[in-house]
């Protein structure tokens, strides 16, 4: 695929890649756009988790929410998204996402500058159908510029977990355990 600065890239909904498990269409990532920006559409159904906190520490993070509603962390804030409606995450601030339990959320995703996101999400794909463990995230944190962070606001949030911030063995743990990256079959 042409990624110089002269020609416009066009990617059409049927011919992007789509990852059933994740609810995930690639659209546009850094190889395929010079390194100006990575693009994904993310369905969740109502009462889903989007990932875990994170954060990245070359790229902002951008949501354009197309549909439904989206509640987000963002530092120590959690935004109620709805149509219509955009927030950009800027780099190091830890962020995570999740459809509430009376609606989803259909949102486009943005990173700028692009990051190879794309074998990402993949890896993502292939825990969801039992292919690969959890702990492989964990161990492409650096590969991947995701950085899995634990956040005691989400869990109050999501989980009206109060407990004191985790540790970090405690923190691997937990995330290792979470349903966010089960197998499952798509929908």
């Amino acid at each position: 695929m042409d990624t110089t600065n002269d020609r416009a890239l066009l990617v059409r909904h049927q011919e992007a890649e789509r990852l059933d498990t994740m609810g995930v269409t690639l659209y546009a990532d850094h190889g395929t756009t010079g390194g100006a920006l990575s693009a994904n559409r993310t369905y969740l159904a109502a009462g889903t988790d989007g990932p875990p906190p994170h954060f990245h520490t070359t790229s902002a993070e951008a949501f354009y929410l197309l549909g439904g509603t989206l509640r987000v962390l963002a530092g120590t804030d959690v935004h109620i998204l709805t149509e219509g409606d955009f927030l950009l995450v800027p780099p190091y601030l830890p962020h995570a996402w999740a459809a509430p339990a009376d609606a989803p959320a259909d949102v486009l995703v943005l990173f700028t500058p692009g990051l190879e996101r794309f074998d990402y999400f993949r890896l993502g794909d292939r825990i969801r159908r039992g292919e690969a463990r959890p702990a492989e995230i964990l161990d492409a944190q650096e590969r991947f510029d995701n950085h899995f962070v634990d956040s005691p606001v989400w869990r109050q949030v999501q989980d009206a977990d109060f407990r004191a911030p985790l540790d970090p063995a405690a923190h691997r743990a937990e995330f290792l355990a979470s349903t966010v990256f089960q197998a499952r079959q798509p929908d």
